[in-house]
């Protein structure tokens, strides 16, 4: 019988080699990260559970933390300022930044807490009526500085003045205290280091570094840089509330002499000064150009029979000049009026403007203690002079350069005055007749724009004028050109020519050809004012958001 084929039988699988135990070390490593975890996870579990039992515990939890959703719409709120003529006892209700918290011990803190350029001392004490709780103190004295929170409280007179705050009399002691907007725990720049006096010159544009003290010194560029922490200081608050104080009080001087309000266009088919110093602009297929001034406009709206005009607005000037008192665009305070007699009607109202002004800043109640405010800082800002009355001291360009070639700073009989020579004829001028602000009458001609009117009796000089305050210009005003023929003419003597008839030109031109009254007027600027009052170093102190050729943001 034949032999059966045995089947094929699978093939023994090889044995694969066994893994090697983990050695004495590694189970020691794991166990001892086992045991860890276990040990952080159960602090973890006991940290949460005091922190659960000292919530349920927490008598003040109603009183601090966010700001309930449902907080009472008729509830009322004071501002800081209110609070230097307090009472005692009053309790009130503010929105504030904190611009400082410390945990003097776990049952009390300290705040100061700040609205513009004003300050108080809030204090948070464990107990009392309200059941202030500990966890209550620690939470404010933690908040970060510059965060916006909603407080509520009672005046109460300390034993002695807080001399770290603007209101010393009084302090707040805390009752309720929520998160309105909380601010990031890292600065880019301190408030409180903005606060200091900032260098000057080119030390100004270096960013900051420390002072002999170890203290930081915040440069001027890292201010700009920064500008949303910057204002927030009291010294900046104060400047610009002067600044706004200052358009108030030419609103007020205008509207006493019934001036008309017009607002002009800030594009122009033409550079209005006839000149290189203009920014110019793709207007659709054409050119245009930013206005270096409402000049043609106000001239146009006195041909329309307004007879007196003025404005508030910003002027371009596309300047490359990096100084302290140059920008690129300022805001200007503008008006023009009609003469009757003599163009000395226009200079005598710009120069009686001008004295209400500053009489004003310096009289006033709340100008004064903004002016002290900024003082603390800029120690100049409290020591503008003015002679006695309300006439102005008043130069001509001739008188001004005699006085600076006596004191052996040589000037020409006709060529424009530099920035040091500036300076040096305000300080005559205040060595002479006691004064910060004067005059300067009767420009020669060849310094002065095509539409300014020559001097009748001397054809080298104009009927012009400019305001100094601290030796340096805040304004140019002058009698324009009404006369048709005259106006035309002068423009194809300019240098460059320019031609009355072209697009840019000739609605401004024919305003004259259709009949015009005699008129004059100037253009003050806003931000020197308010420099050169105050003494500050630099333009850009005095302006919220300065540009200049390097500066286009923030």
């Amino acid at each position: 019988m034949a032999s059966q084929q045995e089947p094929d039988l699978p093939a023994r699988p090889k044995e694969e080699k066994s893994a090697e135990a983990p050695s004495k070390n590694a189970l020691k490593k794991a166990a001892k990260e086992k045991e860890k975890a276990e040990k952080a996870a159960k602090r973890q579990e006991q940290e949460k559970q005091e922190r659960d039992k000292a919530a349920a515990n927490d008598t003040a939890k109603h009183l601090y933390g966010p700001l309930p959703s449902d907080s009472e719409s008729s509830q009322q709120f004071v501002e800081l300022f209110q609070l230097y003529d307090a009472k005692e006892d009053q309790e009130v209700t503010v929105d504030v930044r904190v611009h400082n918290a410390r945990v003097q011990s776990a049952k009390l803190a300290f705040l100061v807490l700040r609205e513009e350029a004003h300050t108080i001392q809030g204090v948070i004490a464990e107990g009392g009526a309200h059941k202030i709780s500990r966890q209550m103190v620690k939470w404010s004295g933690g908040i970060n500085t510059e965060s916006i929170v909603r407080v509520t409280g009672v005046v109460k007179q300390p034993k002695e003045p807080v001399t770290s705050t603007s209101i010393s009399n009084f302090e707040l002691h805390v009752e309720k205290i929520y998160m309105v907007s909380e601010a990031a725990e890292q600065l880019p720049v301190q408030v409180k280091d903005c606060m200091r006096a900032p260098p000057v010159g080119e030390e100004s544009q270096e960013e900051s570094e420390l002072d002999s003290q170890g203290l930081p010194v915040v440069s001027l560029n890292a201010r700009l840089n920064n500008r949303i922490l910057d204002v927030r200081t009291a010294a900046n608050q104060a400047i610009f509330q002067l600044q706004g104080g200052i358009s108030n009080l030419f609103i007020e001087y205008m509207n006493k002499h019934n001036f008309r309000w017009i607002q002009s266009s800030k594009i122009a088919g033409a550079p209005t000064e006839g000149g290189a110093g203009v920014f110019e602009i793709k207007y659709f297929d054409s050119k245009a150009y930013l206005t270096q001034s409402p000049q043609f406009f106000k001239q146009m709206a006195i041909a329309m029979d307004m007879k007196r005009v003025c404005e508030i607005g910003p002027v371009f000037r596309a300047e490359n000049s990096n100084t302290h008192r140059h920008l690129t665009e300022f805001t200007g305070l503008d008006f023009e009026m009609v003469i009757k007699h003599h163009y000395h009607e226009v200079l005598s109202f710009g120069e009686h403007l001008m004295i209400f002004i500053i009489r004003a800043l310096q009289e006033r109640e709340e100008y004064k203690r903004l002016t002290r405010v900024v003082e603390q800082v800029f120690p100049g800002a409290g020591n503008f002079k003015l002679p006695p009355g309300d006439e102005a001291v008043r130069i001509t360009f001739a008188e001004g350069t005699k006085l600076l070639n006596e004191a052996g700073i040589e000037a020409g009989e006709y060529d424009d005055l530099s920035t040091p020579q500036e300076k040096a004829l305000g300080r005559l001028v205040l060595e002479k007749h006691s004064t910060d602000f004067f005059t300067m009458d009767k420009f020669p001609r060849s310094l002065r724009p095509f539409y300014t009117a020559p001097d009748p009796a001397d054809s080298k000089l104009s009927n012009s004028f400019d305001f100094f305050m601290r030796g340096q210009e805040i304004m140019s005003g002058a009698q324009r050109i009404h006369s048709y023929t005259q106006l035309c003419e002068n423009m194809r003597r300019n240098d460059p020519p320019l031609d009355p008839e072209s697009e840019g030109f000739r609605f401004y031109t024919d305003a004259f050809k259709y009949g015009c009254s005699p008129h004059g007027g100037g253009g003050l600027g806003l931000n020197r004012i308010l420099q050169f009052y105050l003494g500050l170093p630099d333009i850009r102190f005095a302006t919220l958001f300065p540009r200049d050729p390097t500066r286009k943001a923030p």
